[in-house]
């Protein structure tokens, strides 16, 4: 009889014994493939593209609503590692929660619509949210990446190159309607043409600069084209210039004709309920409405600058678009007219 018993145990822990193995192997191996999604509906795009002051919904759609679920909307910082909470539904009623959740709501469009549509949208909106089914035990998510359209452009301070930390860069961006650009626009930017030696910040607190044509005063000319970088930086310490992403305005930008210093410049403006543009309004006019113009015109910053979307030898003699900057001259200077922008 005990050794019968044995046998029984034996034969018990050998018969175990492969699915512990398969279990650790598993578990060393590569992961296994996200479950598919029984409750949430795939979304057809994983991207949604939008423009700066327009209202764009984030598809969630259920294909059946389980018992007792509540959906919630949260936005997801990588950088934080935290998902802020926009808005929570239990499919009757629903909460909205922070700053973004005001201006968020539900579509609606059928009983099973969870779609997420935002109102105003602005550049802080950009990035990744996430549509997650609360369901006990069966959770689901799907994750969509708002992407709004624009355009990177250089920045540096009026007193010359390299006078920005990571926070004055940021609200140097941020006062020309325009925040610091992500890697990946920047990037972008770069395949579109974006040729610059000055090295600026980045939303991530990194420091970039593009270069389309190699050369001696960036880097060399036996380097390859492409978006160099020096990595990481102290925010507070380093110093370097800034690279600002703006989208399009609701908005008009037009050049007033004269040879204004830079206060009757803002005069001219203002008589017209206009203000001066700034840097971004600029680049946005020239990016989304084909803003074209030969003459230097003051700018909100200071700065005297003017747009190219069709170049021209006596426009400089640059061959690509682009907008050209005289600097930072003196204020007293009647040498220029200036762009206004008047809100629509």
């Amino acid at each position: 009889m005990h050794q019968m018993l044995l046998l029984l145990l034996a034969s018990a822990c050998l018969s175990s014994l492969p699915a512990a193995l398969t279990i650790y192997q598993k578990a060393t191996g590569n992961p296994a493939p996200a479950p598919r999604l029984q409750y949430l509906l795939e979304p057809l795009h994983e991207v949604v593209h939008a423009r700066q002051g327009a209202t764009v919904t984030l598809p969630c759609v259920l294909r059946t609503r389980p018992p007792g679920y509540k959906v919630k909307w949260s936005k997801v910082e990588p950088a934080s590692l935290l998902e802020h909470v926009i808005l929570i539904t239990n499919g009757a009623h629903h909460k909205a929660y922070g700053p973004l959740g005001g201006r968020a709501r539900l579509r609606r469009a059928h009983r099973n619509d969870a779609s997420l549509t935002i109102a105003r949208v602005g550049l802080g909106d950009e990035g990744r949210y996430r549509c997650q089914l609360v369901n006990g035990l069966d959770d689901e998510s799907l994750a969509l990446t708002l992407q709004l359209d624009g355009v990177v452009f250089p920045y540096q301070a009026s007193q010359g190159r390299y006078k920005f930390n990571y926070f004055e860069a940021k609200q140097a961006c941020e006062e020309q309607d325009s925040r610091l650009a992500t890697y990946q626009q920047l990037y972008k930017a770069w395949t579109e043409g974006l040729d610059w030696c000055n090295a600026g910040w980045l939303l991530d607190g990194t420091v970039h600069y593009p270069i389309i044509n190699s050369r001696d005063p960036c880097g060399g000319r036996l380097l390859l084209p492409g978006v160099r970088t020096y990595g990481a930086k102290d925010k507070r310490k380093d110093r370097f210039d800034a690279f600002c992403f703006t989208s399009a305005l609701k908005g008009h930008v037009y050049f007033i004709q004269g040879h204004l210093s830079f206060e009757e410049a803002g005069q001219a403006c203002r008589s017209q309920g206009a203000t001066l543009a700034n840097v971004g309004q600029l680049y946005s006019a020239w990016k989304f409405s084909e803003l074209d113009r030969c003459d230097g015109g003051w700018l909100e910053d200071g700065s005297v600058r003017y747009p190219i979307t069709v170049p021209r030898t006596h426009c400089g003699g640059h061959p690509d678009p682009g907008v050209r900057s005289f600097g930072f001259p003196d204020k007293e200077q009647r040498t220029y007219g200036t762009y206004c922008f008047l809100v629509k």
